[in-house]
């Protein structure tokens, strides 16, 4: 069984946003939501003075919070690792919005729905990467099988120094950053 993961090598993010829009596009969101956000940092002083990005969607953690704060179990892991939501099942209360500590779900208050990051998985069904990783210019998003040693995200994550963002928090994320 795969489990599904990504790696993302902020050396070479260049925060062009691209990511983003394919997600919209992908996804057909409104312009003004977002299951992507890349945020801006700035390091140096000037006249030298960097900017670095960091790309947040949702992390399709191993211990998930926001599943095992739903009432209803409308938001779930599967056991290929990617984390949904049944719309079915959904009461709209919001707690999985809150309980996310990256804070990547959305609420779309028309459909009174949370929504966020699926990995794609119709393009993962049939065997085509997620939109953001086929749309960045800069090759800097990779996605795979973590569970398979031979993958370009297992390589990656093993001959590079790999991070989880907030491993504090204990949700295992299966998203990294090199």
């Amino acid at each position: 069984m795969p489990k599904y993961g990504m790696v993302i090598d902020l050396t070479k993010c260049l925060g062009c946003n691209a990511c983003t829009v394919a997600c919209q596009a992908q996804n057909r969101l409104p312009a003004e939501e977002h299951w992507i956000r890349v945020r801006t940092f700035e390091s140096g002083k000037y006249p030298t003075v960097t900017k670095n990005f960091l790309t947040v969607q949702c992390m399709h953690c191993d211990k998930p919070t926001c599943v095992s704060v739903c009432p209803t179990q409308a938001s779930y892991k599967r056991r290929d690792g990617i984390v949904l939501v049944n719309e079915d099942r959904c009461i709209g209360c919001k707690y999985c919005v809150v309980a996310c500590p990256y804070q990547a779900r959305v609420f779309n208050e028309e459909k009174g729905l949370p929504e966020k990051c699926i990995f794609c998985l119709p393009r993962v069904a049939r065997g085509v990467a997620p939109a953001c990783v086929v749309a960045c210019p800069a090759g800097a998003r990779r996605f795979g099988d973590l569970n398979d040693p031979e993958s370009e995200v297992s390589r990656l994550i093993a001959t590079k120094k790999a991070a989880r963002l907030r491993p504090d928090l204990g949700t295992d994320p299966n998203i990294y950053f090199v």
